[in-house]
């Protein structure tokens, strides 16, 4: 799995096509500054990384919900020097949270173009099963002119999945229960809402949940990320190296 500390491999057109957008686009971006340069490497070829990948990503969700580039440069500028990989993709998350729902359907060359590479049968079936992509046509034998409907929001989010060393199983588990924590938190959130609002006129309720509803994704995102990394550091310390018996740190 990539991290933060890996060398940088991706050229400039393997860089492009993980994102979803042109070479061209690339090197604007770079000109205007919203790009760190690449590490240059052997034969003076230009290397990206994970960091570079997830701020381009952060950079198109910027720019889908209607940001100008001015604008964008201005979020960006507020940003950490160091800022890593896994916090430009919790921004992302914050800014794909904004996003209104929206389904397009599309052919199987265009969702390959979307996901910034080749979709295979078994890849199509675990997006499926993600609810990701629904197939909604019936191209003959060989597939290739079968629609799908798509998830915008969900889409990128499933294809990073693909990667990911975790059986169909577990992601689907994983899936479940995020949702089902989700709903409950909604659904308690709404009735304390609720109950603050008792006495006022429909216009003052969604004033208030209005001014709410960002602090709540934002809090609940915040309260999740910490949660996690103290979890996973617990979860590190006591697994034991390879080869040692299970327990903390090593002892059976």
């Amino acid at each position: 799995m990539t991290t933060d500390t890996e060398e940088p491999t991706l050229t400039v057109d393997e860089l492009a096509a993980r994102a979803g957008v042109t070479v061209r686009t690339v090197r604007f971006y770079g000109t205007r500054g919203l790009l760190p340069p690449p590490v240059i490497g052997p034969r003076r070829v230009g290397r990206y990384g994970r960091a570079h990948l997830a701020r381009l990503e952060l950079i198109e969700e910027l720019q889908q919900q209607g940001m100008t580039l001015a604008a964008i440069e201005r979020y960006l500028d507020r940003l950490p020097p160091d800022v890593s990989a896994g916090d430009l993709a919790i921004h992302r998350a914050v800014v794909a949270a904004w996003a209104p729902d929206a389904v397009a359907t599309v052919g199987r060359e265009e969702l390959a173009r979307r996901a910034g590479r080749a979709l295979d049968d078994d890849d199509l079936e675990r997006l499926a099963a993600m609810g990701v992509v629904q197939a909604v046509g019936d191209g003959g034998d060989d597939g290739d002119g079968d629609d799908y409907r798509v998830d915008l929001a969900l889409f990128r989010l499933g294809v990073r999945l693909l990667d990911v060393p975790l059986s169909q199983e577990s992601i689907l588990s994983a899936r479940g229960m995020l949702l089902g924590h989700a709903r409950a938190a909604a659904r308690e959130l709404s009735e304390l809402l609720r109950g603050e609002t008792a006495d006022r006129d429909a216009r003052d309720v969604r004033s208030l949940s209005a001014h709410m509803q960002p602090l709540v994704v934002q809090a609940l995102l915040t309260a999740f990320q910490r949660s996690l990394k103290e979890e996973l550091a617990v979860w590190l310390t006591q697994s034991p190296p390879a080869g040692q018996p299970d327990g903390p740190a090593g002892r059976p």
